[in-house]
C-alpha cells in the first residue's frame, strides 16, 4: 500500500507526494496585488511539504460566468504571464501546482447575486438547455433571476476553445497541470446533468453525448497546451432533492469516468455532489458566527437582496446543515468504484481530517488525499500531516471560513476555539520545516 509520502505520477508529471491542497476560493481578482495574494494564500502548503497544489477555479472568460464575488479570470496573456511569480515560487519548494478551470454557467452572479445583477443589468447567464422548472420556480418567486443564452453548436466549441486558451496560457506561466472544475454545479457539470441538459444536438442526450463537452475540452487543451496532465472532477448528483428526478446517479459517475479516462484525461476526481449548490459541497455545521457577524451583514443583503432575503438563505443553510452533516470521507466508497474502473490516479476529497483514515483510504479508495477547508484553518498543516504521528487536522468543519464569501471576504478560519489551537501548535514549533 502507497504511503502519503510517496510520491505519484500524474500524466507525464511526477508529484512529490500523495498529498494536495485541494481547490479553495482564493478571491484574489484580477488587480495590482492579486499575484501577491496568491502567493500568500499557496505558498505556505507548498513550503509545507504538500505535493501538490490546486489554485481555486478561475474564469476562462473575460465576462460573465464568477460564481462568487472576487474569482480571478485568466482569459488576458499578460496577467497571466504574471502569474509565474507564483509558479516559480511554488517550484521552489518542490511542489506542483494545477490551475482549476471554470465557467459558471447558471450557477453564475448574473443569477443569483442581487447587488452584482444591478450593476450589470445587460448581462445574461450562459445555458446549457433552458433552465430546469425548479429553478424557473425560483425565478418567479424572486429568489432568483434568470435571463440565460442558451449555447448554440458553434458557441459550445467556441467555449471549449477558451478553456483550451486558457491552459495554453498556464502552461506559458509555468502551471504543472490543468484541473477542470467538472462539479459544484459549474457548467461542465450542467453538460454533464441530465437535469440540466436536455440538448438535441450533438452535445445532448446519451450519457456519453453529454460528456462530449468535455472531450472537445479536453481535445482543445491537448492541442493548445499539448501533453499538459488534465485532470477533472466527475460529479454523482446524489443529494439532488427528491423533486429532481433526473440527475447523474453513482454508476453514471462511473461510467463517465471510464469514458474520460478511455480520452486520456490523466486523474479523476469523483464527488458526490447536488443539482444545486447546497451543504452537500461543504458538509458540516451551520455557521452560526459568519451568519450573525454585523460586519458581513451589509454584504449579505447586497448578495441577496435585503436583510430579510438573507435570513432567509441563513434559515435555509439552517436546514441544509441538518441534512449534510459532517460525515469524513463521504466520497470513498464512490472513489473506489471508480479506481476499480480505471487505470489512471484517483483523487480523493471531501471530510479528511486524520492521517490514520487517509492511510487506510491510500491504495483502496483513491492514490492521491485532499484537503480544503483545513488549509484555511492551517495554512502550513502538511508539515503535521508529514511529520506527526497520529495528527489530525484541527479544522471543524464549522464553515464560517466559506459563508462570507458570498459577500467578497476573504477564505480564512474566523473560530476561536481553532484558531487558539492553531497557536498553541505554532508555539511548540508543529509547523516548522
Amino acid at each position: 500500500m502507497p504511503t502519503l509520502e510517496e510520491s505519484v505520477a500524474i500524466g507525464g508529471h511526477e508529484v512529490a507526494n500523495r498529498l494536495y491542497r485541494a481547490p479553495l476560493l482564493e478571491c484574489a481578482g484580477n488587480g495590482p496585488d492579486t499575484v501577491d495574494r496568491l502567493i500568500a494564500g499557496l505558498e505556505p502548503a507548498a513550503a509545507a511539504g504538500a505535493g501538490l497544489l490546486f489554485q481555486g477555479a478561475t474564469i476562462v472568460r473575460g465576462e460573465g460566468g464568477c460564481a462568487a464575488p472576487g474569482m480571478t479570470r485568466v482569459h488576458d496573456d499578460a496577467f497571466v504571464n504574471q502569474l509565474s511569480r507564483l509558479t516559480d515560487r511554488i517550484h521552489d519548494h518542490g511542489a506542483s501546482i494545477f490551475l482549476q478551470l471554470e465557467h459558471g454557467g447558471l450557477r453564475s452572479m448574473e443569477t443569483w447575486h442581487a447587488g452584482y445583477r444591478e450593476t450589470h443589468p445587460d448581462r445574461r447567464q450562459l445555458a446549457v438547455s433552458r433552465p430546469p422548472w425548479q429553478l424557473r420556480a425560483l425565478d418567479r418567486l424572486g429568489l432568483l433571476s434568470l435571463s440565460p443564452r442558451v449555447l448554440s453548436t458553434d458557441e459550445v466549441r467556441e467555449l471549449a476553445a477558451d478553456f483550451g486558451r486558457a491552459a495554453a496560457r498556464a502552461v506559458d506561466a509555468g502551471y504543472d497541470g490543468i484541473h477542470l472544475a467538472g462539479a459544484n454545479m459549474g457548467i461542465i457539470q450542467q453538460f454533464l446533468s441530465p437535469f440540466y441538459n436536455r440538448r438535441t444536438d450533438a452535445f445532448g442526450g446519451s450519457r456519453s453525448k453529454r460528456a462530449r463537452f468535455l472531450e472537445l475540452v479536453h481535445d482543445e487543451i491537448r492541442a493548445r497546451a499539448g501533453d499538459i496532465p488534465l485532470v477533472t472532477k466527475i460529479p454523482a448528483e446524489t443529494a439532488a432533492p427528491r423533486v429532481v428526478r433526473r440527475h447523474l446517479d453513482d454508476e453514471d459517475a462511473v461510467a463517465i469516468a471510464r469514458l474520460l479516462a478511455d480520452i486520456g484525461f490523466d486523474g479523476l476526481v469523483p464527488v458526490r455532489t447536488s443539482t444545486f449548490w447546497d451543504m452537500s459541497i461543504v458538509r458540516g455545521k451551520y455557521p452560526d458566527r459568519a451568519w450573525t457577524h454585523e460586519g458581513f451583514q451589509d454584504g449579505y443583503a447586497e448578495a441577496f437582496g435585503s436583510r430579510r432575503r438573507a435570513r432567509a438563505v441563513a434559515l435555509l443553510n439552517r436546514l441544509q446543515a441538518r441534512r449534510f452533516p459532517t460525515d469524513p470521507g463521504w466520497n470513498a466508497d464512490l472513489c473506489r468504484r471508480v479506481r476499480e474502473a480505471v487505470d489512471v490516479p484517483v483523487l480523493m476529497e471531501g471530510g479528511l481530517r486524520e492521517r490514520a483514515h487517509i492511510d487506510r483510504l491510500l491504495g483502496d479508495a483513491c492514490d492521491l488525499a485532499g484537503m480544503a477547508r483545513p488549509f484555511y484553518a492551517e495554512p502550513r498543516l502538511p508539515a503535521r500531516l508529514l511529520g506527526e504521528d497520529g495528527a489530525a487536522a484541527i479544522c471543524e468543519s464549522c464553515n464560517n471560513c466559506t459563508v462570507p464569501q458570498v459577500t467578497g471576504a476573504d477564505g480564512v478560519c474566523r473560530t476561536p476555539a481553532v484558531l487558539e489551537r492553531r497557536g498553541e501548535l505554532e508555539r511548540q514549533g508543529a509547523y516548522e520545516e
